[in-house]
């Protein structure tokens, strides 16, 4: 049975289990036994869901102002890497194996 958040008018919030089918029924207070309407205090908890499920959930849900975490992709993911799309090197080698940037910065001096 889940829990459910009710508002008594006399002593305040309280949470109580209720059976899934009286969701919308009003509850008796613990302490003073009035009637008390059910509330929504706080947004819904995916407790009792295995871990890879709570983060798929979660990552659908995340605002798209949010920013993307190394935590929740994979190094080569393909949403927010480029490993698919290898981008040719600018690096020109050379037979004596020094290396130079001619396209980079032709201006800077390599080390």
């Amino acid at each position: 049975m889940p829990y459910y958040d009710y508002n008594c008018a006399e002593c305040g919030p309280f949470t109580s289990f209720a059976a899934m089918a009286d969701f919308d029924q009003p509850c008796a207070c613990p302490s003073c036994a009035a009637t008390a309407p059910r509330v929504l205090l706080r947004a819904p908890a995916f407790a009792n869901m295995d871990g890879t499920t709570r983060t798929a959930i979660a990552t659908n849900e995340r605002a798209s102002h949010a920013p993307k975490s190394t935590r929740s992709h994979g190094p080569g993911c393909s949403c927010c890497s480029s490993s698919s799309k290898k981008m040719p090197s600018r690096t020109m080698h050379r037979a004596d194996g020094s290396k130079s940037f001619p396209s980079a910065r032709p201006w800077m001096i390599s080390h």
